[in-house]
This record gives structure tokens, C-alpha cells and sequence, in this order.
């Protein structure tokens, strides 16, 4: 037994003296670390001509790791001007990408390199390349659709849901090389350009410099798929005006008295008197020989009446004019208030049409008078006056100015009805006719409406008011500024 236990301890002392030993052996060194490898899709073909934008494919490998991700860059070579521009490295984990390469020489020889980068920071010391060619990339050109250059505004020092702002839209175009338009920026007195991918946008008093009132620059510029910018852009200088209300009331006159029906002896100045005798204090203008007032004086008075008492054939009523529309849409839209009357005076904003008719959402007549339909009675003679809503008197047709009328002979025919209107409307005039007249059904028709806005407020009678009794005429005018708050 004693034999056995020396035996085992003699084994337990070798085996300890082995183990030791082997730990002390000295390790082989680590196999060192290999760069990756990097490759470069045929296509593009080496040697192309090719558009400056230009999608290429690479991959790459790591024997001993793998790859992280990967660097490019491109060098050009201006072939004309003779230099080149060195791009730096850039990172990236994509194995394709679109490029715009810059492309400013006639001909340029594009070198393109990409390396991967392995796990341990190790770029492949030989990157692949591509060579190939683009010609000259061409900047977009821009321009500006509207506001137009020195056109003037009417301003507000903050935005309603009336006054948005000035409206700004731009348009851009690029050469004929293959180009597109893929951004546009827009400015605002010398500041910060804003690029977007929007061609309208509405300047607000934010972003204006003070004073509010006065010139303003507009700059628009773009930017196409090469990168290239528009190196001039185009710009407008507009003039925004405040609006003072510091004067009570503009007459605008578009009366033509040559188209007054055969037999009606009335001058220019007849019409003046009318009109100032129903707007005693206010101030006076013919727009047959001064045209449109300026919106500087426009925006001096509470309240804007335009009258056109003739009755068109050939042509429509002036107001209708777009630019027209534009003037008093703005005067509107800070805060003025607008009476309009005339003989066909709606159905000069629809002049080429068969009424009924309807007007669209973003039209004058829909948007700022709140009328959706509109009727026009027949060319007889059958209109004797208007049933007043509460708050108003009845009116009734002078019938002595138009007794030797062809063809009306003391009535009014052609008349303007609002078949339908929209919210925040009263009808204050129903057509009235004779009780045995047959045309029955314009009996109760809406002539006169009254607008209730948040921002202006609008009164719209479908008759010439000229051909209404003087006293009946003093008497509704004397009503309907009462209503407005006109004193």
C-alpha cells in the first residue's frame, strides 16, 4: 500500500512538472491583417460619353473580416481649359449612387475611384476606377410668373383669412441636355435664399424688412439634377401700400351714356348730379376717361361704389376686366367695402355665356360677392321696381326717364336676378312687375344682396340705379350706408 501511494505521488510531481513546461512555450504571431477588395460594375462602359449624372455599381470583400463600408471620389479633368478639380473622399455604405459631376468644360474626362474599407479601418490600397466623359451641363433659367415689376399691393401687418399674403409663383426651365428642375429657392429683400419644391408661396409681413409700405424685392433662382444653379434667377420689385380708410367715399363711374336706350335725354353731368346728390361729400371719378384709380387712392376711402348705369350690347361692363377684378379684390381683402350696381352688371362677368349660369369657387363674382347662380330677364320692358327687405324702403322705377325709351317706354328689361347666393347673405330688393304681367316667375327674385364678411362687406344690386326714382334712390342709398356703417 505503502508502494502504491509513493508511486501515485511520484506521478502527480511529472505530470505538474509537464504541465508547467508546456506553458511556457512561446505562440506563433497572428497572421497579419489583409486589406479589402474593391469592384466596379462595366457599366457605365470605361471610356463613355456620358449625361453629368451618372448612377454607378461597385461591391467589395474581406477575406479575413469584412467590409465596413466604403469611400469614393472623382477627379476632372477640364480637356478645354486645361485643369483639373480633385473631389475629396466621401463615405458611404451604399454600393450604387447617382452623381452629378461637375461638368463646366466643353468636354470633361471624368476619373472615378472607390475603395472599401474593411472592419479594421482599412481602405483597399488599390481602389477601382472608371473613366468615361461628359460634356457641358448647363444651368436651369427661371423666371417669375407673377407678382409682375412695380406692381402694387395693398399690405397688412399680419395675414387674415381674407390677406395671405403676396402671392408669389416662379417657373423654371432647363437646357436642352438631359436636365431636369429639381428645386427652387425664392428670397426675400436681399435675405436667406429658401429652397423648396414648390413654384408658389405667399410672402408674408414676417418676411419683409421694415417699413411694411414701400418697394420690396422678390429673387427666385433653381437648381437642376447636376447641381448647376441658375446663375442669375430673375426678380421683381413690388410696392406694397397701406391702406388708410381715411376718407368716406369714391365714386367710380363707368357710365356710358351713348349706350343709354334711344330716348333717354341725360348728359355725362346729369349723371354726376344724380350720384352726388345720393352721395352727398363724396368724391367723384370717371372711368371712362381716367380709367382704374390707383391703388393709392383706392385705399384712402371706407367705401368703393361703382356704378355702370348703361346698358351694354357689344361689350361688357369694365369691372369685369381681370385687372379690375384684381384692384377691388385687393382693396377687399384689407378690410374696404364695396357697393356695385349697373344695368347687365353680372352678366358682364359672364358675357359669352347663356344664362343661367353659375359662377366657380375662385371667381370675383362666387368669392368676394358670395353669388353662386345668376339669371338675366328678358329684353321687354316689364322691371317697375324692388320690395325692400326690413330695414330698407321699396323702390320704384322713374319711369318719366325712360318714357320715350326704346324699347322700355317707363320699365327696365334685362335685369340681373341672384338665383342662388352663398352664406353670410341677405336679400334686401325682390324684382317686382306688374300684377298682370307675364312674367310671373322673376316676381320675388333676389336684386339686391347684402354681403356680412369678416373682413369687408359688399352690396350688390342687379339694376342701374340712375333709372330709380330720385327720392326712392336718396332713400335706399341713405339705408344701405346705415347698414355699412358708413356715416
Amino acid at each position: 500500500m505503502k508502494i502504491l501511494l509513493k508511486i501515485s505521488l511520484l506521478l502527480l510531481f511529472i505530470i505538474s512538472i509537464l504541465i508547467d513546461s508546456s506553458c511556457e512555450r512561446p505562440t506563433a504571431p497572428p497572421n497579419p491583417n489583409e486589406p479589402p477588395n474593391t469592384v466596379i460594375a462595366n457599366i457605365p462602359k470605361e471610356g463613355d460619353t456620358l449625361f453629368a449624372l451618372v448612377t454607378l455599381h461597385w461591391d467589395g470583400n474581406d477575406n479575413d473580416g469584412y467590409v465596413s463600408y466604403y469611400q469614393y471620389r472623382y477627379t476632372t479633368y477640364h480637356l478645354t481649359m486645361k485643369d483639373s478639380v480633385v473631389q475629396p473622399w466621401k463615405d458611404t455604405k451604399e454600393t450604387s449612387l447617382t452623381i452629378a459631376f461637375v461638368s463646366d468644360d466643353i468636354l470633361n474626362k471624368q476619373l472615378f475611384e472607390v475603395r472599401a474599407v474593411d472592419n479594421n479601418g482599412t481602405p483597399d490600397p488599390t481602389p477601382a476606377t472608371k473613366i468615361f466623359y461628359t460634356p457641358k451641363a448647363s444651368p436651369p433659367t427661371t423666371k417669375i410668373l407673377s407678382p409682375t415689376n412695380k406692381q402694387a399691393f395693398f399690405a397688412i401687418s399680419q395675414t387674415t383669412d381674407w390677406w395671405q399674403g403676396i402671392q408669389l409663383t416662379y417657373t423654371a426651365k432647363d437646357a436642352e441636355d438631359g436636365g431636369q428642375v429639381v428645386s427652387y429657392a425664392w428670397s426675400v429683400d436681399d435675405g436667406n435664399w429658401n429652397w423648396t419644391q414648390d413654384t408658389s408661396v405667399y410672402i408674408t409681413p414676417n418676411l419683409l424688412k421694415p417699413p411694411l409700405a414701400g418697394n420690396h424685392v422678390l429673387r427666385v433662382t433653381s437648381k437642376n439634377n447636376t447641381n448647376l444653379i441658375d446663375p442669375v434667377g430673375d426678380s421683381v420689385t413690388i410696392r406694397l401700400l397701406v391702406a388708410t380708410f381715411t376718407k368716406k367715399i369714391l365714386v367710380i363711374n363707368e357710365t356710358n351714356v351713348n349706350n343709354f336706350p334711344p330716348g333717354v335725354q341725360s348728359s355725362n353731368q346729369d349723371v354726376k348730379d344724380f350720384y352726388s346728390d345720393l352721395f352727398p361729400g363724396s368724391d367723384w371719378w370717371n372711368y371712362l376717361s381716367k380709367g382704374m384709380p390707383p391703388k393709392d387712392t383706392l385705399g384712402q376711402y371706407k367705401l368703393i361704389v361703382w356704378v355702370a348705369d348703361d346698358r351694354p350690347s357689344a361689350q361688357p361692363h369694365s369691372l369685369a376686366l381681370i385687372s379690375n377684378q384684381q384692384a377691388i379684390s385687393d382693396y377687399l381683402n384689407v378690410g374696404g367695402k364695396f357697393i356695385m350696381s349697373g344695368w347687365r352688371i353680372l352678366k358682364s362677368f359672364a358675357w359669352n355665356q347663356n344664362f343661367p349660369v353659375s359662377f366657380p369657387k375662385g371667381s370675383f363674382v362666387h368669392d368676394y360677392l358670395h353669388i353662386i347662380s345668376v339669371d338675366e330677364t328678358v329684353l321687354d320692358a316689364d322691371f317697375t321696381g324692388a320690395i325692400a327687405a326690413k330695414g330698407y324702403s321699396d323702390i320704384r322705377v322713374d319711369s318719366a326717364k325712360l318714357a320715350e325709351a326704346f324699347p322700355y317706354y317707363g320699365k327696365l328689361g334685362q335685369i340681373n336676378l341672384v338665383t342662388q347666393r352663398a352664406g353670410f347673405t341677405d336679400i334686401i330688393y325682390s324684382y317686382d312687375n306688374a300684377n298682370d304681367s307675364p312674367y310671373f316667375q322673376y316676381r320675388g327674385r333676389a336684386v339686391g344682396l347684402r354681403y356680412y364678411g369678416t373682413v369687408f362687406d359688399a352690396v350688390i344690386l342687379g339694376f342701374p340705379i340712375y333709372f330709380i326714382k330720385k327720392d326712392d334712390a336718396k332713400q335706399m342709398v341713405k339705408d344701405i350706408l346705415q347698414n355699412l356703417h358708413i356715416q
